[in-house]
């Protein structure tokens, strides 16, 4: 028995993207519902980068936290993608979990 053929040209205009997912659920691209969900989600993304990190390297919130200078609290929150992380202190924890920052 032959496997029907899948016509890829007709699933690729008949399925949404991504982009209009976002669209529909977070606004356009450039509007403050959307410019909001993108700062969230990079928050995420930077705090589950640093936490996975710290984690393959063996250390707690506490010992990343001393090597900083900052608060346990402070870790946590950046983890949890609750806080603005500024520049310095991603570079700072960086550093501290043995990377390196590369701008291209």
């Amino acid at each position: 028995m032959e496997r029907p053929k899948l016509n890829l040209e007709k699933i690729k205009r008949e399925l949404p993207t991504m982009n209009d997912y976002l669209d529909e659920n977070y606004g356009k691209v450039g509007s403050p519902e959307r410019e909001e969900f993108s700062k969230k989600a990079l928050s995420f993304y930077y705090g589950e980068l640093i936490k996975e990190t710290r984690k393959e390297k063996h250390l707690t919130q506490q010992e990343l936290a001393d090597k900083i200078g900052k608060e346990r609290a402070y870790i946590a929150k950046i983890e949890q993608g609750k806080t603005d992380l500024q520049i310095s202190n991603f570079v700072q924890i960086i550093n501290a979990l043995g990377l390196s920052l590369q701008v291209i």
